[in-house]
């Protein structure tokens, strides 16, 4: 108890500074960006004109409401990729400022999640505008929606810790995990039905993926059905696991990070 309570102790004393690295990474996100906070919501409607146009009626998918079933995957696969791919850069990113003042690392690759994180849910925007202009209302399952949007954001801060920890020692790290998120996208259905993956015996692999169960859930709650529990716990789970893991990393080589940045 006494090691939680130092926690949330310490939390709470840098959480101005988490504010404010939240806030200049979304600045320098759209920095040099004409359109600004405004391509978040463009960046995933152009992305969901163009996969529609490609995929529609090629999976079978030619229904009205198929660029709200891209939709609800690509965003949160999108997220899941911008929120590990700068939590595994954000120990290098942060070397001056970790050299010269101390502050607890943690917070370099939490705030970079969190930033995405907002992102995330500004763009949600999108999917609203989208799913209602289309025809696909809100039901009383709509609220299942904060579960996968939870656990996803747990599973991405999992993940980005075990990141973070490797890509300081490991350089190749971030460019390996990058071959990695094309397998999970591609695992993911975000732009076929699944349906015929398992007819061809590969439903195992989005089985196996829980960014995929978490994308299932998502889905279900958008277009008003129940979500899938078997899913959800597995999601649960594997978002547990990896927060405990890469917090367990992360504190065990922090010490050691001063040495190769």
């Amino acid at each position: 108890m006494r090691a939680i309570s130092k926690v949330i102790k310490n939390f709470k004393k840098y959480r101005y500074l988490l504010q404010e690295l939240v806030k200049k990474d979304i600045k320098l996100k759209y920095r040099r960006s004409y359109l600004g906070i405004l391509w978040t919501l463009l960046e995933p409607l152009l992305t969901m004109i163009v996969l529609t146009v490609v995929f529609s009626g090629f999976y079978g998918k030619d229904d009205r409401s198929f660029p709200v079933y891209i939709l609800t995957g690509r965003l949160l696969y999108t997220y899941f990729s911008n929120g590990t791919k700068a939590a595994t850069k954000s120990i290098r990113t942060n070397a001056s400022m970790i050299k010269k003042v101390y502050v607890p690392k943690y917070i370099y690759p939490l705030s970079s999640i969190i930033s995405n994180y907002i992102i995330f849910l500004i763009s949600l925007v999108v999917l609203v505008a989208v799913a209602l202009v289309l025809g696909v209302y809100p039901t009383i399952h709509i609220f299942h929606a904060i579960i996968p949007l939870v656990v996803i954001f747990f599973m991405t801060l999992g993940v980005g810790m075990c990141l973070a920890t490797l890509s300081v020692f490991f350089r190749d790290m971030e460019y390996l995990w990058s071959v990695a998120l094309m397998l999970i996208m591609y695992s993911s259905a975000i732009f076929y039905d699944p349906e015929k993956v398992v007819k061809h015996g590969y439903g195992w692999i989005l089985k196996m993926n829980p960014l995929y169960a978490c994308i299932v859930n998502f889905r279900s709650a958008v277009f008003g059905t129940p979500i899938e529990i078997k899913y959800m716990l597995y999601s649960m789970g594997f978002a547990a696991v990896t927060l405990l893991l890469g917090t367990f990393m992360f504190y065990k080589e922090q010490d050691k990070f001063i040495l190769h940045i």
